[in-house]
């Protein structure tokens, strides 16, 4: 089945369905669009501050809600057969099924699903907001082209305070010891080694501002073991000791920066954040690449680093039409990033 939007390895949707996030559960709707249900914390991409304002409230507004797309890849995933009225149809019978209805993570631009997925997401949330559902601003999805020659080259785009602080920050790379494995590799038969990965990916979960999917040992497992995946782990050690790694994907064009794991406060001590930004940048000069997709959370660091960004909407229908008339006006508070942008 041909998925619009689809940026990652096909294999990674697979791995989703078979190992879902803890508390998720795994649908079908819609002629194959991957989708998931699962109590939801209503304030989770609120700003901090109205979450800590509303924090006893938001532990009873977990209604249950289907969410369209996957919390691995960075787009909602449609059919490519399925017409975008025949899709939203579909989703109106999901409704009567959920207090809440998500389309998350539809594509507000071309720059990295191209054209003809870019128009079908388009006639997607036209036909959801026919039906009343609401149309809302998503994250910020950091990119960098790779329309540079090196990596002296890409710094000097950048301020000169910017440029002297990452020269610092690079300079960590003489104290660290940096290896690379692929996906599939007899290493990550280790149970050992499988559970010191897991450890460290848990780590940057809990010091998160953003608690929404927890991937579980056993996807993990399974991505790292998978050699089809086209994966590739550095792992970075500090006097031999593991103190973090970066899981990228290679897809079509792009590396796909998917995972990282940290061990603090080494992590930190040995800017490690910046050192594996510039690996990935050198890994995708290296090969040719046209982009690299460093993902959502923490905008203004990857600004910082040179990102660019791209945005998405959520398209979100609610059952109880008295909630429903909530939305539209409370609905700024869901889109800091895209405020962040503005400003």
């Amino acid at each position: 089945m041909i998925l619009h939007n689809l940026i990652e390895p096909p294999r990674l949707i697979d791995l989703f369905r078979a190992h879902p996030p803890e508390g998720f559960v795994a649908l079908d709707l819609g002629g194959g669009a991957p989708a998931f249900s699962t109590p939801f914390d209503l304030l989770t991409t609120a700003p901090l501050a109205v979450r800590r304002t509303l924090g006893a409230l938001s532990r009873v507004l977990r209604p249950n809600t289907a969410f369209v797309g996957t919390t691995v890849s960075e787009y909602a995933l449609f059919p490519a057969d399925e017409p975008p009225e025949r899709l939203a149809g579909d989703l109106m019978s999901a409704a009567a099924q959920y207090p809440f209805v998500i389309v998350k993570d539809i594509p507000t631009e071309a720059t990295l699903v191209g054209d003809s997925a870019f128009q079908y997401s388009r006639r997607l949330a036209d036909a959801c907001r026919r039906r009343g559902f609401v149309l809302v601003e998503g994250q910020a999805l950091a990119y960098v082209p790779i329309d540079f020659a090196s990596t002296d080259h890409f710094l000097g785009r950048l301020s000169h305070a910017r440029r002297r602080n990452l020269r610092r920050k690079l300079r960590s790379r003489v104290a660290l010891q940096v290896e690379e494995i692929a996906t599939g590799d007899a290493r990550f038969q280790d149970e050992v080694f499988l559970d010191a990965i897991y450890a460290l990916y848990l780590n940057v979960y809990r010091q998160s501002d953003v608690h929404f999917d927890r991937l579980s040992a056993a996807f993990f497992r399974a991505l790292l073991q998978d050699a089809s995946i086209d994966g590739r782990v550095l792992l970075y050690r500090a006097a031999d000791q593991l103190i973090g790694y970066n899981i990228r994907l290679l897809q079509g064009e792009m590396l796909i920066d998917k995972y990282v794991g940290f061990l603090y406060p080494q992590a930190r001590h040995h800017d490690l954040y910046a050192v594996s930004w510039f690996d990935n940048l050198e890994c995708a000069l290296a090969r040719g690449l046209r982009c690299y997709v460093a993902g959502w959370t923490d905008p203004e660091i990857k600004r910082s680093l040179g990102a660019r960004f791209t945005f998405t909407q959520h398209a979100v229908y609610v059952r109880n039409p008295l909630v429903r008339g909530l939305l539209k006006p409370f609905r700024r508070f869901f889109e800091s990033d895209h405020r962040w942008h503005a400003h």
